[in-house]
């Protein structure tokens, strides 16, 4: 009995990687992604690659556990979903003669079976993944990549572990339910439903409103920017969606029952009918599904905006191979030459002061008309002409011209639109000048060089103004290593020492590796979550979808039969498809569209701009969500058509 019993479960296996095989794919898929994470959390090459790296680790840990839940519940849903599908099946070996035992040991073995080969063919996937991410890892630190295919054995081991705790909880939930069921229970179990929560229509009526209010106050609350409000947001926006579809999906047979005419025109009454007859009692299941893609929605900008943020931050403080902001004029700042000449070798350098006009007339026309963030200067920065030219030159940038009588304008890109307008002359050194050209390149004005905005004069004009500052930037003939980084620092701790005071020192190899590693621990685990999540909610609803074929076919042979063409058919089937995916992920994009909108705004000033700005951030992060959603409506839809659709009209 055992050998039919394993020969029989072989079979039942095969069947069901055939008939579910969107729910296998995604299982051989979690097993890819939770390998190729692994496999980075155990990679030494990549801990090495910065310091900052150290806490990859851990943050792929944190996304691990969140992860493996996800795929649990999905292993779970799918599971009983299976089970109370074929529970006809079941309970017909029951009436044959088989034991409960034995046909839980049948189910549990079959289902072990999938698991099984998923996980082979999904580690197998996952060591090519895991390349994809290592060749990612190592472009952002700017290194080589060359493929060296080969298998993590700790990594193995840990996604053994996590996919044996998956689906060892999803079975021995079915097998415990199949061990106590009844021969009717397991037949007539295909016809339970979630069933209509919500009966009267004047408390679906209240129950939709008071949803929508829910919404709109939840989704205002999470762009307070407050923790506290934030979570009773948040909260608001669980009640919302749960009443939103609740009270929406028993309530459309309602409203075609209130208004006939609209039941019978075109399509209506094919599309509506099969269509309400399900989501009327998917209520919560739709629910939880909008919930998670709200969080992948979320997930997935909130890592372009963490982007953005680092690759801004980084990008005024990376323009020179060296800058050394020093603070003060009485202090011994020949140590940072003495070392940099030792050990840096320099194709080009400035030392230079940045002066004070004596008055904020400019500063007081930014704050007047623009969200001004910097304020440790009370007068305007002055730049010689001289020093400006050769800090262009450092940086690479083309050189500019100051007219006679004049003076140029530099500023951070989020002040060019109000100092376009500025034409005021400035009065320096007993001289009128004139404004000539305005210029936005990075050039460390986040840290030192007049904080956003700096005035350059002639170099004449600057005679008898007080020095705010000095500062040092050099071009480096190679990119200035970590070693000499930290050495500096050193210097500056001993040029400091017990003041609590110090330098602002940046290198351009040091900014870059900041954004790499800070990009790697903050990117890479929320677009892992975000694939997750999306994988899970997806295949559910495509499972949902799927398990209706057998009726879906015999729907349109009976409309083949009434005269009812396939071109019509396949639009009534592509108009449900539409209305039935759709609707779990309107709301996602009303509530994570603003609320991503605000986050994109937190940081300061100038910073998320050109391809960061916040227009940018929702825009990739509804691309990159629908483009995934798409993937798999567009197989759903291409799989159901093929097999229900008649051959001919």
């Amino acid at each position: 009995m055992s050998v039919t019993l394993s020969k029989l479960s072989l079979r039942n296996a095969k069947r069901q990687a055939r008939d579910y095989l969107v729910y296998f794919v995604t299982v051989v898929m979690a097993a890819a992604l939770l390998y190729s994470f692994n496999a980075l959390v155990f990679s030494q090459e990549i801990r090495t690659l910065s310091k900052g790296m150290e806490m990859l680790p851990i943050m792929i840990a944190m996304a691990d556990v969140v992860v493996v839940c996800v795929f649990g519940w999905l292993v779970a849903y799918a599971t009983k979903f299976m089970l109370l599908r074929r529970g006809r099946e079941l309970g017909t070996y029951l009436l044959i003669g088989l034991e409960n035992k034995q046909v839980a040991r049948l189910f549990f073995l079959e289902n072990l079976a999938v698991g099984g080969c998923a996980l082979v063919l999904g580690t197998a996937l996952g060591g090519l993944l895991y390349q994809a991410f290592r060749a990612m890892a190592l472009a952002l630190f700017r290194l080589p990549y060359h493929f060296a295919f080969g298998f993590s054995l700790p990594a193995l081991a840990l996604t053994a572990v996590c996919f044996a705790l998956i689906y060892l909880h999803a079975l021995r939930r079915s097998r415990k339910y199949i061990r106590r069921a009844k021969i009717r229970s397991l037949i007539d179990s295909d016809r339970l439903n979630e069933g209509v929560v919500i009966q009267t229509g004047k408390k679906r009526r209240w129950v939709f409103g008071a949803s929508i209010l829910l919404g709109v106050v939840g989704t205002c609350l999470m762009m307070a920017r407050s923790s506290l409000l934030g979570i009773i947001g948040a909260g608001c926006l669980i009640l919302f969606l749960f009443g939103f579809f609740l009270s929406f999906a028993s309530g459309v047979p309602a409203f075609f029952e209130r208004k006939p005419a609209r039941k019978y025109r075109g399509q209506n009454l094919l599309v509506f009918r099969t269509l309400t007859a399900k989501l009327a009692t998917m209520g919560v299941l739709m629910a939880t599904i909008s919930m998670i893609f709200t969080a992948t929605l979320i997930s997935e900008g909130s890592g372009l905006m963490f982007r953005g943020l680092f690759l801004g931050r980084a990008a005024e403080s990376a323009c020179f191979d060296l800058y050394i902001g020093m603070e003060g004029t009485d202090r011994d700042y020949s140590l940072y030459q003495d070392y940099i000449q030792e050990n840096i070798p320099v194709e080009q350098s400035v030392s230079y002061p940045v002066y004070l006009s004596g008055s904020s007339t400019l500063l007081d026309y930014i704050t007047s008309r623009t969200a001004y963030y910097y304020f440790n200067f009370d007068q305007d920065p002055v730049l010689r002409y001289s020093d400006y030219t050769a800090l262009r030159s450092i940086a690479g940038y083309p050189p500019v011209e100051l007219g006679p009588g004049q003076y140029l304008l530099h500023c951070m890109t989020y002040l060019e639109g109000s100092l376009k307008a500025y034409k005021e002359p400035l009065t320096l050194g007993g001289a009128a000048l004139q404004p000539g050209g305005l210029y936005t390149e990075p050039l460390s004005q986040g840290s030192e060089n007049g904080r956003g905005y700096i005035l350059v004069v002639p170099d004449e004009a600057v005679e008898g103004l007080p020095i705010h500052h000095s500062a040092y930037a050099a071009k480096t003939a190679e990119p200035v290593p970590y070693e000499d980084y930290y050495n500096l620092t050193a210097v500056m701790d001993k040029i400091w020492e017990g003041t609590g005071f110090g330098d602002q020192i940046n290198t351009r190899a040091q900014a870059e590796a900041e954004v790499a590693s800070q990009t790697a621990l903050c990117v890479f685990p929320l677009y892992y979550l975000a694939l997750s999540l999306t994988m899970t909610a997806a295949t559910i609803l495509t499972i949902q979808q799927l398990s209706e074929t057998k009726r879906y076919r015999q729907q349109f042979a009976l409309l083949q039969k009434l005269g009812m063409g396939r071109r019509e058919m396949s639009k009534a089937l592509r108009t449900q498809f539409v209305i039935y995916y759709a609707l779990p992920a309107v709301p996602p994009v009303l509530i994570g569209a603003p609320f991503l909108w605000n986050l994109a705004h937190i940081p300061e000033p100038g910073v998320m701009v050109g391809t960061s700005s916040p227009a940018a951030v929702v825009s990739a992060a509804l691309v990159v969500f629908f483009l995934m959603y798409a993937i798999y409506i567009l197989l759903a839809y291409a799989s159901l058509k093929r097999s229900v659709l008649p051959e001919t009209a």
